[in-house]
């Protein structure tokens, strides 16, 4: 059988880079601009599509559905910003953005039971981020500049969290032990 190489790390850093880049953003430090967009086009999005196909070359379904299902999030999301700016489509009301957010949390919330018996910093990530679609949800919901800000802060946090856990996942196979802990297996 041949040793394949463990996507987990391209996906989790495309999801994580781009997460911490946007919810920069929604923390209120920075606008939304070009640089945020192409990071989720291309890393976000197409770099977690390639690791979630990787993950069906695995036989892993678990990283199939969670790299290309938030891969194609992340371009959703941009055609969803840049489209209207294009003239191709009307932007949603702000409402329905939360609606839109909502069905993410919900698949997150079901991704997060997935992450039970994993390592315990997957289980934050799905965790951290079922939080994060359903504070963007309300923010959007409620229109509260300040909510959308405490999103903000917490998506960071759930995307550093990824940055580690592909990090980590990179750093202890070079090694061949474990050098940055995950908490394995619960």
């Amino acid at each position: 059988m041949e040793k394949l190489a463990n996507p987990a790390p391209l996906g989790l850093m495309g999801f994580g880079m781009t997460t911490v880049l946007l919810n920069i953003h929604n923390a209120g430090l920075f606008p939304l601009g070009s640089m945020i967009l192409a990071m989720g086009l291309f890393y976000g999005g197409a770099a977690q599509v390639v690791a979630g196909i990787m993950e069906f070359k695995k036989g892993n379904t678990f990283g199939l559905t969670a790299f290309t299902s938030y891969g194609f999030f992340w371009m959703t999301l941009v055609g969803l910003i840049v489209f209207p700016t294009l003239g191709w489509l009307k932007a949603p009301p702000k409402g329905f953005m939360g609606w839109y957010l909502a069905l993410w949390g919900i698949f997150t919330f079901f991704m997060w039971i997935g992450t039970f018996g994993k390592n315990r910093v997957l289980q934050f990530v799905f965790l951290s981020l079922w939080i994060l679609f359903f504070l963007l949800a309300v923010e959007h919901w409620t229109g509260s500049e300040s909510l959308g800000h405490l999103a903000g802060y917490e998506g960071i946090i759930c995307g550093f969290s990824a940055i580690y856990l592909a990090m980590a996942e990179v750093i202890n196979e070079s090694h061949g032990k474990t050098v940055l802990p995950i908490g394995e297996r619960a």
